[in-house]
């Protein structure tokens, strides 16, 4: 069974996530098919509009196979534990040149984020020019909790979010719903799950138009919720909360601001909770990555994000966090360092490091890619 689906009705192009069992997790061979995908469908100018979603109803994506990236790492140790391991180099290149790819693309991508869609799932809906989102949405960056930090473009989308959000959502790994996702710019249309096919019926009807865009803006805003039918916005309802974070200059002030809400409020302690429990190292990278990367170019974000993730595969937490999340799922993680007291500035330095040269980096010609 092919793990990725490819249908083309009329001028349609339809890609379908097909693992399903994984909750459509990325893998290496699944980044990869999807990277020849939307090239060749790039250049095929009898394709006018892509149509992405994944299998079964649990889930668009779930985020990247970090059990195959793991399984990569612990390999990798015993020839050379210093050294990147080729094939998580080769992963991120691929995932990203994914996400970039869709960020750029010269034709209308229409992600249905319906279900599960966290990290490496939301970096293909984040980048889509109509994102979908429904009733069953769940997203998040949850990546704290397995020792990494928000990748996959989201140094760029999560500063795109309003206010201090982006921050706030990066270090809680909160989960939040299509009504929040409206909120916070990351999708474009609410739209009920039952009528997927029927958007897509008339997806294939409109898609010879000449006025494609105009009509395919029509349709989706039709078929839409209005916001008098959506859910309230949790994120919404915390404005106040997340404008106090907007001047803060340091992890402590953060911890000053979200502790004392979170004892008190339901929505706040979820995350907070991520936050306490998630890797020490992950905080301090986090808020300095997206700190250091608010005003940066999308290509930009990609060169520093590969550099940051390859040193991730060569720093203990991201194993340690998969190991205890997903492998053996004791929760319960050791830490290096285990508290945020422990992380100094040269630790947190060395995720930083420069892997390649400017000369040297993958994605030095990323625009050309």
């Amino acid at each position: 069974m092919s793990i990725v689906l490819t249908d083309i009705k009329e001028n349609l192009g339809i890609i379908t996530i097909n693992s399903e069992k994984s909750l459509n997790a990325l893998s290496l061979e699944i980044v990869s098919e999807l990277k020849r995908i939307l090239e060749q469908w790039r250049d095929n100018s009898d394709i006018k509009c892509v149509f992405l979603q994944g299998a079964g109803k649990k889930a668009f994506c779930a985020g990247g196979d970090i059990r195959q990236v793991r399984k990569a790492i612990e390999d990798y140790k015993t020839i050379d534990p210093t050294q990147v391991p080729p094939i998580c180099e080769e992963y991120f290149i691929t995932e990203y040149s994914v996400d970039y790819l869709i960020h750029t693309y010269p034709k209308p991508i229409v992600v249905w984020g319906d279900g599960i869609v966290m990290g490496g799932g939301l970096g293909l809906l984040a980048g889509a020019s109509h994102r979908i989102v429904t009733e069953r949405s769940l997203l998040a960056m949850p990546e704290i909790s397995i020792g990494l930090y928000p990748d996959v473009g989201a140094s760029y989308f999560l500063n795109k979010m309003p206010s201090a959000y982006g921050l706030y959502l990066g270090l809680t790994g909160t989960r939040f719903d299509g009504a929040d996702a409206l909120f916070l710019g990351i999708a474009d249309y609410f739209i009920p799950s039952t009528v997927k096919n029927s958007i897509l019926d008339e997806l294939v009807q409109i898609s010879s138009s000449d006025q494609l865009s105009d009509r395919l803006n029509t349709l989706l805003a039709q078929r839409s919720t209005p916001s008098t039918g959506l859910p309230v916005s949790q994120a919404m309802l915390h404005k106040s909360l997340i404008a106090a974070l907007e001047p803060i200059h340091s992890v402590a002030e953060f911890i000053a601001i979200v502790e004392p809400v979170a004892k008190s409020d339901a929505w706040v302690a979820a995350g907070y909770s991520f936050f306490t429990k998630g890797s020490p190292t992950s905080v301090h990278v986090i808020f300095r990555q997206l700190t250091e990367s608010k005003h940066y170019s999308l290509e930009e974000v990609f060169r520093s994000e590969l550099n940051l993730t390859c040193q991730f595969t060569v720093h203990p937490d991201f194993s340690e966090g998969v190991r205890a999340l997903l492998i053996d799922k004791d929760q319960s993680p050791k830490w290096t360092p285990n508290s945020l007291e422990q992380v100094s500035n040269e630790w947190i330095e060395s995720h930083f490091t420069p892997l390649w040269s400017a000369e040297e980096h993958p994605f030095k010609n990323i625009k050309q890619a």
